[in-house]
């Protein structure tokens, strides 16, 4: 395993690497969802579409959201400067001089891990117990949730 992919893996447990921000896939496909629109003049279909169809009242929303997934691309991990820059999580290991959150007893019930919960549910404890257990190579190499 090379150091590369050690660096993928955030102090809190995720693994950037598994991470569709990170591979840019949404932010592609929300690119060239956005290009086809403004290619077919899909505004105007909007338009005469909303009467019947009224979702499509929604269209400059739709549009400017899919323009904020384009904009969610991080190109680097979260020990190289990507993710949330306040994130409360890398702050705190970086302060106690840890590896990551696996090094430190007390990430069962860290309350800093209750913001990322919503998305990934119990993730991130399951792969710090995998981490503590097994190490960085076994699993970067192993299974992983996110």
């Amino acid at each position: 395993m090379s150091g590369k992919e050690e660096d993928m893996i955030a102090y809190c447990g995720l693994y950037c690497n598994d991470c569709p921000n990170h591979k840019g896939e949404i932010a592609d496909l929300a690119r060239d969802l956005r290009k086809k629109l403004r290619e077919t003049k899909f505004e105007r279909t909007a338009v005469a579409l909303a009467p019947v169809f009224k979702e499509y009242a929604d269209y400059d929303r739709c549009y400017a959201t899919l323009g904020a997934m384009v904009r969610m691309r991080c190109g680097r991990g979260c020990r190289n400067g990507g993710g949330n820059p306040g994130c409360k999580i890398r702050s705190c290991a970086v302060k106690k001089g840890l590896d990551g959150c696996w090094e430190c007893g007390d990430f069962e019930s860290c309350v800093k891990f209750a913001f990322l919960k919503t998305v990934h549910g119990d993730a991130c404890q399951l792969n710090l117990r995998r981490l503590a257990k097994k190490g960085k190579a076994a699993f970067v190499e192993g299974k992983r949730d996110w």
